[in-house]
């Protein structure tokens, strides 16, 4: 009688998280979909080295800074009606993109996809731990991980194959999801059941969310045009740093006096949870670099084409379904979660020092080793690391807690991305110019750097693809040295056993509280 009435509570459970898999993987696929896609499109559209990194930060930029703020409305407001808001915005904002004319629209149009997509990826581990205990919550992290891995592994063969039929072309990377995610719309409304909770007086932190927003967003800006159309010494340098600076100040400054911050400082400021957020940008990096800079590395680098190289990425997109699936399940089982979190960093760190060793010629073999290591790792920590903070806070800082961490391993994707873009911009345009004895920063060299191959002579076509192939590695060695951090920051959380309930018990609760500086 008690194995039936957990069955049957696990297939309430697996319907009412229907909707939410079928949301969380279209907004997955609309990202691995573009990836692969990406250096065709910029191609086409005459876009640039730094204009391609841009399509993609700017839609991590948006889903960050919007990620604390679905969070903590989530605390607020009812998680079905946010949930099925996120699918509207990310539905228009898709649609917009595919009718783009040229980068700077395409960039917009991205920009504004990331709200809802940033708001789909957070409301979907809310909801999660809002109707799951911890302790059965890595079972059902294991299917959401597979549906994650499913949209990896997937979102690149689809988008080759839609690039590479003449009668569909590149637009469709970005239509192909509106239909899914209507329906993932319709079956949230009519399976996802949940209570609606609302507090008098509530205050969400807008100005909190768009001085960070804005001060990363500077920053950022700042590394993909130093060193190329300013110099490192310059005034341009001192204004855009500074104002980054002051502009993050001034955030911290509001998160700490608030109500209702975005970023909880006296959440993130606990052991458990700052060490969570150093690992997580290192896991964020891991999936967001791997996925935007190993696409550009088959195709420019290796002369791919989108399909063939969606199928080469698919040890990455393999690795991180295996050790989701099993690593959430073991994790039911025990109840520990510390050892895979280790594990997995330390995978994660060796699988980038492999991918930091290739060059334009290196055997197909030892990059499908390389990745699948990096994959395992990812599978190991990304959902691991949120539900080691979420075992740690009671219900009502579920949202604020578990979008934190989303919102900082958001980050580290998006400075990785743009970082490491920036790293690879310069590094092509240096060895460029070397290879075809021309000045650096000339229009020679800038032609070459907007991507678009097929207008190239065959000769200047094969330097192209030497000089992408051998600078990519440097991108990845640059990873491995940030994952490295990770390690330790996993290696120093304290080990936890996974609570059974839903919310803290009233005890521990207490003890928790009591912990806590005192206000005023």
């Amino acid at each position: 009688m008690v194995s039936s009435d957990v069955a049957a509570e696990h297939r309430r459970r697996l319907e009412s998280l229907s909707g939410l898999l079928l949301a969380l993987f279209v907004a997955m696929i609309s990202s691995t979909v573009v990836s692969i896609a990406l250096p065709r499109i910029i191609g086409e559209l005459n876009g640039t080295q730094t204009q391609y990194t841009w399509v993609v930060t700017a839609t991590l930029l948006t889903a960050t800074a919007s990620t604390p703020i679905w969070g903590k409305l989530a605390d607020l407001f009812n998680k079905k009606t946010l949930l099925q808001s996120a699918i509207g915005i990310f539905v228009v904002g898709s649609v917009i993109s595919g009718f783009s004319q040229d980068t700077t629209q395409l960039i917009a149009a991205r920009a504004f996809q990331g709200i809802g997509m940033g708001g789909v990826q957070a409301l979907a581990q809310v909801v999660m731990a809002a109707i799951i205990p911890p302790r059965e919550r890595g079972r059902y992290n294991g299917y959401l991980g597979a549906v994650m891995a499913v949209a990896t592994v997937g979102g690149p063969l689809l988008g080759g194959l839609i690039v590479d039929v003449s009668w569909l072309g590149w637009r469709w990377c970005f239509f192909v999801g509106v239909p899914i995610a209507v329906i993932a719309f319709g079956v949230l409304q009519r399976t996802l059941k949940l209570e609606t909770l609302r507090r008098e007086n509530v205050q969400v932190d807008y100005l909190g969310a768009t001085l960070i927003a804005a001060g990363v967003s500077i920053l950022l800006i700042w590394v993909s045009f130093v060193d190329n159309s300013f110099g490192w010494l310059s005034w341009e340098t001192g204004a855009m740093v500074g104002a980054g600076v002051v502009l993050l100040a001034l955030a911290v400054l509001v998160e700490s006096r608030v109500r209702e911050p975005v970023v909880p400082l006296r959440i993130i400021v606990k052991r458990q949870p700052a060490l969570a957020i150093l690992a997580s940008v290192s896991a964020g990096l891991a999936m967001y670099g791997g996925a935007v800079f190993l696409g550009q590395y088959f195709q420019i680098g290796r002369g791919y084409t989108p399909t063939e190289a969606g199928l080469l990425t698919i040890p990455l997109m393999a690795g991180v379904l295996l050790a989701s699936t099993l690593s959430g399940r073991l994790i039911s089982r025990t109840g520990v979660v510390k050892p895979y979190i280790v594990a997995g960093s330390v995978l994660l760190a060796l699988g980038f020092l492999g991918l930091g060793l290739m060059d334009h010629d290196t055997p197909l073999w030892m990059v499908d080793a390389a990745m699948a290591v990096a994959g395992v790792g990812v599978g190991m920590t990304m959902q691991n690391l949120v539900l080691a903070v979420q075992n740690g806070v009671a219900l009502r800082d579920l949202g604020a807690a578990t979008g934190a961490v989303t919102f900082f391993r958001s980050l580290g994707g998006t400075i990785g991305v743009s970082v490491l873009g920036a790293v690879l911009a310069n590094r092509v345009t240096s060895d460029l110019s070397t290879a075809l004895r021309v000045p650096a920063g000339t229009s020679s060299t800038g032609d070459i750097s907007a991507l678009n191959l097929t207008a190239l002579p065959p000769q200047v076509q094969q330097v192209v693809h030497t000089v992408y192939g051998d600078a990519t590695a440097h991108v990845f060695l640059l990873s491995a040295a940030v994952a490295l951090v990770g390690v330790v920051a996993a290696l120093l959380l304290k080990p936890i056993t996974l609570r059974t309930t839903i919310d803290l018990e009233k005890k521990e609760e207490k003890q928790v509280s009591d912990t806590e500086p005192a206000k005023g």
